[in-house]
């Protein structure tokens, strides 16, 4: 397993290759960055910003998406998979943020994941992107990169990922190192072809050596 200093140089060395890592969901205020993640679930960042570019000149407010037929609101996002879902989602949380928080993206974390669609892993990324908050999202790039490092085991939960890396990291940096993992496994160590023969952290990652070794 990983130790904490070989944690340490792993961090300092994907700051080095992803200075520059950011959110890559164009929004323009809290609630559009819930409507996004949400979104995203299961789908590119990529197509989701093409959807939105229009979604959100259409709608500007919870209301808005309120006004609509729930076909209408399908039909705007049909392109994205689980639309059906995702769209009774929305006006479900349109209708909670309306009645319960006077139409206001709650800043806290615990109380947005009582929206209909917010999970964990949406309010983190709301509350550190929004918000300015400190918090750590794990999506399927932080978790694939930290369990082929070897910071957690394979069978890992999603939470002991995210409460590890957490410790590990200071607080002041999670939200830097959460789109600096994110950048690091969507761009570098991808699910179907990691770089590994180029990668800086070959040296102690658990993962790349094995393939490395395969690969002869």
């Amino acid at each position: 397993m990983l130790t904490k200093t070989e944690w340490q140089f792993c961090l300092t060395e994907i700051d080095r290759m992803f200075p520059d890592a950011h959110c890559e969901l164009v929004h323009g205020n809290a609630f559009e960055l819930v409507v996004a993640t949400l979104l995203s679930a299961q789908c590119t960042d990529i197509l989701v910003n093409r959807v939105t570019a229009d979604l959100f000149k259409k709608y500007k407010t919870p209301g808005d998406y309120l006004e609509v037929p729930i076909e209408e609101l399908q039909s705007d996002i049909r392109s994205i998979g689980l639309y059906r879902n995702k769209a009774k989602n929305i006006q479900a949380l349109s209708m909670m943020l309306l009645t319960q928080f006077g139409g206001k993206v709650p800043e806290d974390r615990d109380t947005l994941t009582m929206l209909p669609g917010v999970g964990r892993k949406t309010a983190n990324v709301v509350v550190s992107n929004a918000f300015g908050v400190p918090a750590l999202a794990v999506d399927t790039h932080v978790e694939r990169v930290a369990k082929r490092l070897g910071m957690n085991r394979w069978k890992d939960s999603v939470l002991a990922v995210e409460e590890k890396i957490m410790r590990w990291t200071p607080r002041e940096q999670w939200t830097q190192t959460h789109h600096q993992l994110i950048f690091f496994g969507r761009y570098h160590c991808k699910a179907q072809k990691p770089n590994c023969p180029e990668c800086p952290l070959l040296s102690i990652c658990r993962e790349g050596k094995k393939r490395m070794s395969r690969n002869g």
